[in-house]
């Protein structure tokens, strides 16, 4: 593949043509995407994303030469809502990921208990977990930062991954020449902070549909990324309709940390 071009592979019923924009590119990179109303929708391209990382996922063990790293925010089944706090260091030592927010913090919480946490029982019934039970949220933005470590550093020695991606719940289009036609959008920087890549989120029709969007590099690029979700915030009287969209998170699947030249 020749420097700078992008390929993609997704499916929604069909091969997804790349809609992402990438800014600067430095190498080739492989773009996976997928769209649709069930976990099935997206599994095969999931699957393929965790094969161009590598096998096997390391868990929360120490540096590892290779494989990748995944969160699915269920706490080994857990379904409790944790309180917001940011920086989001529950993975910082284990798995090499830190988060944080420009709202109050971010949280883990399964749709009922999304309901509770921002006091709309609508919330209850238009999300979907990829992986049960809980999703994952900033609370009071709809901005997520990731940033990466060395595992077992306790954040001690910033890292570098060859890719991230990540599922979406109840991405739409909403309508009307004045909204954003892609609310939902994964940047990514270098340890420079230059910006990388800006790939949006496949939507799909109806409440509960679930998305893809993941980004390889030949080598390990990306220092940091960061998340839109969704148009629009949360909280009472702030619901999902045509002009407004609201989404959460559910799995971050990424390649192993490397540490920085």
């Amino acid at each position: 593949m020749e420097k700078g071009m992008v390929r993609a592979v997704g499916a929604v019923g069909m091969l997804l043509m790349c809609t992402s924009s990438g800014v600067g590119h430095a190498h080739a990179q492989t773009v996976y995407q997928a769209a649709g109303p069930t976990a099935a929708s997206i599994q095969g391209t999931v699957d393929s994303f965790r094969a161009a990382l590598g096998d096997p996922n390391n868990g929360n063990n120490g540096p590892q030469a290779s494989g990748r790293r995944e969160i699915n925010w269920d706490g080994g089944g857990s379904s409790a809502t944790s309180a917001p706090v940011t920086p989001f260091d529950v993975f910082l030592n284990t798995r090499g990921a830190r988060f944080t927010t420009p709202g109050t913090g971010l949280s883990q919480a399964t749709p009922a208990g999304l309901a509770e946490l921002f006091g709309n029982p609508t919330y209850a019934n238009i999300f979907t977990a990829f992986s049960p039970l809980r999703l994952f949220t900033p609370v009071d933005s709809r901005i997520t930062e990731g940033f990466f470590f060395v595992p077992g550093t306790t954040g001690g020695a910033p890292a570098t991954v060859t890719g991230f991606g990540a599922v979406f719940t109840d991405v739409d289009e909403p309508s009307g020449d004045k909204q954003d036609k892609h609310s939902t959008k994964i940047e990514y920087f270098d340890a420079d902070g230059k910006l990388l890549f800006t790939g949006l989120v496949p939507s799909a029709p109806g409440d509960g549909s679930l998305s893809f969007f993941g980004l390889v590099f030949e080598d390990a690029q990306i220092a940091q990324v960061r998340i839109t979700a969704g148009n629009q915030s949360r909280g009472p009287g702030k619901d999902d309709d045509e002009h407004h969209d609201i989404v959460m998170m559910d799995d971050f699947i990424y390649g192993e940390p490397h540490p920085l030249p």
